[in-house]
């Protein structure tokens, strides 16, 4: 199966260029070009689309998300596939699976089931335990019964049951036994990230000398940047080697300090959702985990409380809320969505780019970066007039 989209303008990591071209040859990218040295390239069977001067972007990759459509990652993988699919038409083309603090038992089966489906399926890239080994005190829309410090035990155990396919987790270091759970995860070769966390600078660049590399939704669920105690956005600012997850909203984080990240860390932002259920749905009451959560004007909050429970965001959305509120460079807002993530997760030589030889994962958007077509894996998954 062959698709050849022409007439683009293509923005990546790598700029932008004007009426490009690229070809699809099954799940890859073939080859890429501008003008019309597209039309050589056209056999009997190749689909031809004119993009007519839209964007067109790399697929976008979610490493933190719990669910949209009405539907909870937690709740099965009928309630995975039906949530991926709402976030797929909205241009996220590779996930990883987030779960919410639960028993151990509770999360070792969903961690089976994530393994089950992305043997199944290469648009899903593995697990992403967000807890139990998180701080009380920074727990956010997590169930403090289920909350626990890691153990060498706990580690074997979610290593086995994740059969390889643990992406990330995150860890407040901290509890007692995180620093080395960190050298026994990233031994395994799991990204770990720092989050939901009252660390300070110093035990927060340990936790980075220990092999963390990504902070887990930066601001939010961890101590503020203070002029006496910089704590661990700072930390994470002034590591090369970090990554720095963020919720743009307008909501998490304010838009100016949304622009302030970037403008410091520029390669290094990986615009995540955290969706939950209500993603891409109503507003309403929902379950995140064992936790109610009440949805009203877009906004997540704990029933009855006003502790934010994750976002109703997807990842077009962060886009725009990006380019046009916080006047992020289009370049930098969509590697924020694409190569930095993939590099975050170290699959940057096969995501992230529309280059020859990545994967054939594409969005199609107009100029107020509305999604018109999303490609995964070289197939169409979603079209709008």
């Amino acid at each position: 199966m062959t698709t050849v989209v022409h007439g683009a303008r293509k923005v990546d990591g790598d700029g932008v260029v004007e009426r490009f071209w690229v070809l699809f040859d099954g799940d890859v990218i073939g080859e890429v070009g501008t003008g019309d040295s597209w039309r050589s390239r056209v056999v009997a069977g190749t689909t031809v689309v004119d993009a007519a001067g839209r964007w067109l972007t790399p697929g976008f990759l979610d490493l933190h998300s719990h669910g949209g459509g009405g539907w909870s990652f937690d709740d099965g993988p009928d309630a995975i596939k039906a949530a991926l699919a709402m976030h797929r038409g909205h241009g996220t083309t590779r996930s990883v699976i987030s779960l919410v603090a639960n028993p151990l038992p509770s999360l070792l089966v969903s961690l089976e089931t994530i393994a089950t489906l992305a043997e199944a399926d290469p648009l899903i890239l593995g697990a992403h335990l967000e807890g139990p080994y998180l701080a009380r005190n920074h727990r956010g829309a997590h169930n403090p019964d289920f909350l626990r410090s890691p153990t060498a035990a706990d580690v074997a155990t979610i290593l086995a049951r994740a059969h390889g396919r643990l992406v990330q987790i995150t860890i407040a270091p901290e509890l007692p036994g995180s620093l080395d759970a960190i050298d026994a995860f990233v031994d395994a070769g799991v990204v770990v990230a720092i989050g939901h966390t009252d660390a300070d600078l110093a035990l927060t660049k340990e936790a980075f000398a220990r092999g963390a590399t990504l902070l887990t939704h930066a601001f939010n669920a961890m101590p503020g940047i203070r002029h006496r105690e910089p704590g661990p956005v700072v930390a994470a600012f002034d590591d090369p080697r970090i990554a720095l997850e963020l919720i743009v909203d307008g909501f998490h984080v304010h838009p100016d300090v949304v622009k302030m990240a970037f403008l410091i860390a520029p390669h290094r932002i990986v615009m995540i959702t955290d969706a939950m259920a209500a993603a891409g749905s109503s507003d309403g009451h929902y379950r995140l985990g064992s936790l109610n959560v009440s949805v009203s004007d877009g906004r997540a909050l704990l029933s009855g409380t006003s502790t934010i429970a994750g976002s109703t965001l997807t990842q077009d959305a962060a886009l725009r809320w990006a380019v046009e509120v916080s006047g992020v460079d289009p370049v930098l807002a969509v590697a924020a969505l694409t190569a930095t993530p993939a590099r975050a997760i170290r699959r940057d030589d096969e995501f992230g780019y529309l280059r020859p030889g990545f994967a054939a994962d594409a969005v199609l958007l107009d100029d107020q970066w509305v999604v018109h077509e999303v490609y995964a894996a070289g197939r169409p998954v979603h079209g709008r007039s």
